[in-house]
Parts: structure tokens; sequence; C-alpha cells
């Protein structure tokens, strides 16, 4: 069943953050009555959703998810719930309690108030961490976790995702509150945050041809990672909130695994730069699952809520490095 935002209310929990406000754009765009950014600003910031600034369909809570009672209230009279807020691996890394916290709690915190506001659908914002380092061909949804040789931060990170999946999923089971978890792929663009170990790469590479260095790989530049863009990422989830039923997880990615090297590559044509990389010892202490292949699928995410990616990797750097060189001014 397809159904409309138009005219509904929905909460964004983390709404001042990168994929918080492109969200708003696109759900304002399809004709929301009200869009609800709930952000407490010890991540995101209001800068980021300032282009909102004048749309009366925009309300601004300042409010914290693992406040029960904050959510409860934000959440009266809302169609569905965007749960992104929570700690990523760089984040985590800093301060282990309260990001286990934030994303364990705090996500038992947002499915209660949907349960008691009689909210009808949840989307959470996971992430391909939860699969940690599954060999595999092809990773689908039904795909098992491996975490054993992934790094403690990473794992600790991808389990309290693996969490939030199946207290969403209970949460369906018991009380009939629809859910959806999308497991994001390495997500980058317009409004990039400083938080996200993969899409920083890219920032700093762009900053290294900016100041005429050659970039830097560490590594062999083999190390492959599945990079979506966030408008694509925003859409992915709408069509999740409309079209999904019942308690289900979904990859959101492009099915494209991308090594460093032909990352770096596409950066320095995006700049006009002929310069060529340097490669260095990978001596990183924050990193995220990865290796030399992924291979996750977006397969089920097409099928059955009708969402495919629509930015390429070129098209995305673009766009990226040119909302950075706007922001220098």
């Amino acid at each position: 069943m397809s159904r409309s935002a138009a005219g509904k209310a929905y909460l964004i929990c983390g709404g001042a953050s990168l994929i918080g406000s492109h969200l708003a754009d696109q759900l304002l765009a399809a004709g929301a009555g009200e869009v609800r950014l709930l952000d407490n600003y010890s991540l995101g910031t209001p800068e980021i959703i300032a282009h909102l600034d004048g749309d009366t369909r925009v309300k601004r809570i300042r409010g914290d998810i693992l406040r029960l009672n904050e959510l409860i209230e934000a959440a009266q009279g809302v169609d569905g719930i965007f749960a992104l807020a929570g700690f990523l691996t760089l984040p985590m890394s800093q301060n282990p309690p309260l990001g286990v916290a934030v994303n364990t709690e705090g996500m038992v915190n947002i499915l209660e108030a949907a349960r008691l506001a009689k909210v009808r659908h949840v989307v959470f914002s996971s992430s391909v961490a939860a699969y940690g380092n599954t060999a595999a061909d092809t990773l689908a949804e039904d795909s098992p976790t491996t975490m054993a040789s992934v790094s403690p931060v990473a794992a600790v990170y991808g389990t309290t995702k693996l969490l939030g999946e199946q207290l969403g999923r209970l949460y369906a089971q018991k009380y009939g509150v629809g859910f959806s978890g999308m497991r994001f792929s390495s997500v980058y663009g317009e409004r990039q945050h400083a938080r996200a170990v993969n899409a920083n790469f890219i920032a700093d590479v762009h900053d290294q041809i900016r100041r005429g260095e050659r970039p830097v790989i560490v590594g062999d530049g083999r190390e492959v990672h599945d990079y979506i863009y966030v408008t694509d990422v925003a859409a992915g989830c709408i069509a999740a909130m409309l079209n999904g039923e019942g308690g289900q997880v979904f990859n959101l990615c492009t099915g494209v695994d991308t090594t460093h090297a032909d990352l770096v590559r596409t950066i320095l044509e995006v700049c006009g730069s002929e310069m060529q990389p340097e490669y260095r010892e990978d001596t990183r202490a924050v990193r995220s699952a990865g290796g030399n292949h992924l291979g996750f699928s977006p397969t089920k995410a097409e099928r059955e809520i009708g969402w495919k990616p629509a930015v390429s990797l070129r098209d995305g750097v673009a766009r990226m490095v040119a909302w950075r060189e706007k922001q220098r001014g």
C-alpha cells in the first residue's frame, strides 16, 4: 500500500543533523503538514537547519531521547517517527558510556513514546556495521553477523544497532508499532559533519588537494566502502515510512564497492587535479568495519518499498565538493 506524506506530521529525532536536515527538506517538499525536529544539539547544530527558518510547518524542539517524557510530548499526533539520534563510531570511541546509553536506552524510549502516542510507524537509522565482518559474496538483510574480528569500538557500535533493530521488531510484534530498520552504508554529502569516519576521508582528501598537497591513502588503497549520497538516504527513509509494513530491516546502499584508490581518483577528477596520491602505512586508531569486499545488496529495499539510489559517486562527490567550496566563500 502506497501512502502519502501530504498533510501528515512527523517527528525527526536527531533533526539537526546531516540526514535529518535532508529528510526535513524532502518531507516538506512532499507536502508534510508539520515536521518536528527534536535535538539536544550535543552533536547536531542549529546552523545545519538554518535554511528552514521561516517555514511555519517546521517546529524545533530542544529535547533528549534519554528523557522519555520529552519524547512522549513531542510524539503526540504524529504519523511517524524517524529515529536518527545516535552516536556513530567516532563519537562512540570518545565517550562509550554515553554512546551506549543513547543508542540503546534512547531507542527504547523512542519506541515507548511511539507506543504511548499511538504512532503508526518508526524508521530507525541502523547501519551496515550490524554485519560486522561477515564474509559473503552478497550481504543481504538475512546474512549472519560476525563481530569476532572487528575492532572493539566498531563491534560495540554495530551491536547497539543490532539491538535497536530487534527492539523495533519486538515492538512491532508485541504492540503493533510499525518499524523499519535502515542499514545505512557510508553516508556523505552536503551539510557533512566531522563525525563519520568514511565521509571524513572524502573531506580530508579534498582539503589536501586544495592545499596543493598529494592526497594521502593509508594502506594499499584496496579497502572498500559503499558510499551513498545523503539525499538517497533521506528518500529511502521516507519510502520505508510510507511503504514499510510490520517489522523489517533494509539495506540503504548503492551495491557498489568503491576502493579508497578509486574514490581518491574521483575526487581528483572532480577537482580538476592531475596529482598522484601518496600511499602511507595505516596507523588509524579508529576505523569503520570494512575490507576488500563488501557486496551490500539494495535489492530488498527496491522490491518491498520501491527505493533505489539515484546519485552516482561522481555526482555525489561533485555536489559535496561544491558545497564545501561555497562554505569557504
